[in-house]
């Protein structure tokens, strides 16, 4: 080949590289780290051990729910009524007869949100990436944890909590050299089929510089995900193919034993979380070249749609569901037997109740869910509320709707 050619060759590979590098870049959480002293420090960014990419969740507990100003005497007793003759644990907030309130999850994608500002300990002010506040009160490792930067010119810096006076998010560089580590990225399959998406291992590892450890009959190893070419379960253990073609068979620890907390795969439409039990082999791979950065979620939105009642009347216009879930950006969550699905509400079409436990959810890529064990999807479901024109909203209970359909 003359030199020619080898140049060509040369740049063909690098640039291959880079389209690659870049896809697996967008994927990373990145931003602007703004200390008590008013210091700044901007870069990759890693929240605790765990969220790195825009696809994690920032979870928590919302510090008040006023929408259920809107209902009546008679809807909050019905409701307590409701919830007497279950009898299921749930813990009720009220201090008279005609109040009635239940304390509701926090969950977003760390894409959905513009700034986080941290005003103690145990409580957050997040700015949503429509502008909108929400606080949010300690209700995961997300509070009072490290946050770690990979700065440009410090290279990699971990702050404690009381350190940080907030955290601002921006679209990260096309691609960008000082990264405290690449997304896994793979397909998982288990007794159900298999996804592919953005992989988080024992509910942990995530990025390509984070640890797999394990016995050999020889000793511990301990290896970077980014050597690993799959993870197959394999009796008491897993069998470790390395990305050389070196294979290993591994067991003693969590991360490749039955004490695996499970395999999160998040795909196109949210996340799944696959128990070991469940679980049959992880093939990883490249994240593909059309892998969304903080752009892609930008356009968050009031939920609005239609609700039919069991009796046949049909409500058109802004949907708050759960009493709760007001925006695009919020989750819905339910299980399928052992694999749990944590789906944007943006991704879903309808929602049909069938049961008690459990409600049928088509996606808007057409998929359909049976799930349950949740509130979401279950009797749990404070109802829904829905705003007709100027009109004051009117609230359906869960037991009395067919299906609700989101534009």
């Amino acid at each position: 080949m003359n030199s020619k050619f080898k140049l060509l060759a040369l740049v063909t590979t690098l640039t291959f590289l880079s389209v690659k590098s870049q896809a697996q870049d967008q994927a990373l959480i990145y931003g602007t780290i703004t200390t008590i002293d008013g210091e700044q420090y901007t870069g990759q960014l890693r929240w605790g051990k765990e969220e790195a990419i825009w696809t994690d969740l920032f979870n928590g507990t919302k510090e008040e729910n006023e929408n259920y100003r809107y209902l009546s005497r008679d809807d909050r007793e019905a409701m307590r009524d409701r919830q007497r003759n279950r009898n299921r644990g749930w813990t009720w907030g009220y201090s008279s007869s005609s109040r009635y309130e239940t304390t509701h999850e926090f969950q977003a994608r760390f894409g959905d949100i513009s700034k986080i500002e941290i005003n103690r300990r145990s409580e957050v002010k997040l700015t949503m990436r429509d502008g909108e506040t929400v606080y949010v009160q300690n209700g995961s490792n997300d509070f009072d944890t490290e946050v770690t930067v990979m700065d440009s010119d410090l290279g990699k810096t971990s702050f404690r909590w009381n350190r940080i006076e907030e955290v601002e998010f921006k679209e990260a560089p096309k691609s960008f050299n000082d990264k405290l580590g690449d997304p896994l990225y793979g397909t998982v399959s288990f007794y159900g089929g298999e996804y592919t998406g953005f992989i988080q291992w024992d509910h942990d590892e995530r990025l390509s510089t984070d640890i797999l450890d394990g016995d050999t009959k020889d000793g511990d190893v301990k290896i970077e995900f980014g050597k690993i070419q799959s993870i197959e379960k394999e009796r008491g253990g897993s069998q470790v193919t390395l990305a050389s073609g070196r294979e290993l068979y591994l067991r003693g620890s969590n991360d490749v034993d039955n004490g695996n907390r499970g395999i999160i795969v998040t795909t196109d439409f949210g996340r799944v979380d696959i128990t070991w039990r469940d679980f049959k082999k992880v093939s990883f791979s490249e994240a593909p070249k059309n892998t969304s950065g903080y752009e892609a979620y930008a356009n968050l939105k009031e939920l609005s749609g239609s609700v039919t009642t069991v009796s046949g009347e049909t409500l058109s216009g802004r949907i708050i569901y759960d009493l709760d879930e007001a925006y695009t950006y919020e989750m819905l969550q339910g299980n399928d037997d052992d694999v749990e699905y944590i789906i944007p509400m943006e991704k879903i079409a309808s929602v049909s109740p069938k049961n008690y436990d459990y409600s049928e959810v088509v996606l808007k890529n057409g998929t359909k869910l049976t799930i349950g064990d949740s509130r979401d999807v279950s009797d749990q479901n404070d109802g829904v509320l829905v705003f007709s024109g100027g009109k004051d909203p009117q609230f359906i209970m869960w037991e009395d709707i067919d299906i609700i359909k989101f534009d």
